[in-house]
Parts: C-alpha cells; sequence; structure tokens
C-alpha cells in the first residue's frame, strides 16, 4: 500500500506526511472506491491504520506503532 511506501525501511516517517484520504488510495487502482473504502474499514478493524475525517474526506494513516509491533514480533520469529 502506498500508505506505507514512503520510508525507507527501520526508518520513522511522521504520520502526517503518510496520509491520503480513501480517494486518493483507490485512485490509479482499477478497482471501485467502495471497495477500496471497505479493505480500508478492514484494516482500521485490525489497527493497521488510523482513520480520521476532515470535512467530506476522510483521512487514512498507517499506525507505526502496530507497525513497529509487527515488525519485533517477525524479528523475534527469526532468532528462534
Amino acid at each position: 500500500m502506498r500508505l506505507a511506501s514512503c520510508c525507507a525501511p527501520g526508518t520513522s516517517c511522521d504520520t502526517n506526511e503518510m496520509c491520503e484520504c480513501v480517494g486518493e488510495v483507490s485512485e490509479n487502482l482499477g478497482i471501485a472506491r467502495s471497495t477500496v473504502s471497505h479493505h480500508i474499514k478492514e484494516l482500521h478493524r485490525a489497527g493497521l491504520i488510523k482513520l480520521k475525517r476532515r470535512g467530506q474526506n476522510v483521512e487514512c494513516s498507517v499506525d507505526p506503532e502496530t507497525l513497529d509491533r509487527i515488525s519485533a514480533f517477525f524479528k523475534q520469529q527469526v532468532h528462534v
């Protein structure tokens, strides 16, 4: 997902720089905006992204704390 691709692996990003509106995420994917919206809702329910309403737009951003925990989990699994 483009939301997680702005930073080099192992670095930290300002989450404000990683925000995109749901409509922006769906651009150029070749699938319906409603389908993208559904998947974003599921990612939000899983705790992977944050959603914030700004007027008529809904901004979504990667939750860096969750990504850090997932990364730590997989690093730990490699060393087991």
